[in-house]
């Protein structure tokens, strides 16, 4: 299965549940796409698809300008993973496709 999708998202960060929609726009082995969440919208940096792991990129703004180092595994319309949040570490990662 194509890891292509919009997915309903949470992440457990310090700030509590964050919620989001990921949106997967695959092409060959990478991908472009953004995260729209309570935080505003990020768009996806050096995005690499590999089988069905996905990594990728973004550049956070609120609440506190810093680059999110992102994995996550697609099993079917399940993703798991992790957001790499710098000094505030690695926060769980979970979602489940929508379309």
């Amino acid at each position: 299965m194509s890891v292509a999708g919009t997915y309903k998202t949470i992440v457990k960060s310090p700030m509590g549940d964050q919620t989001g929609t990921l949106t997967v726009v695959p092409n060959g082995d990478s991908f472009t796409g953004s995260l729209v969440g309570s935080l505003g919208s990020m768009d996806i940096n050096d995005g690499t698809v590999e089988g069905d792991t996905i990594k990728w990129k973004m550049n956070m703004v609120v609440p506190m300008p810093m680059t999110l180092d992102c994995e996550a595994t697609i099993d079917g319309d399940n993703l798991t993973g992790s957001v790499n949040a710098g000094a505030f570490g690695a926060m769980p990662l979970s979602g489940t496709r929508e379309a």
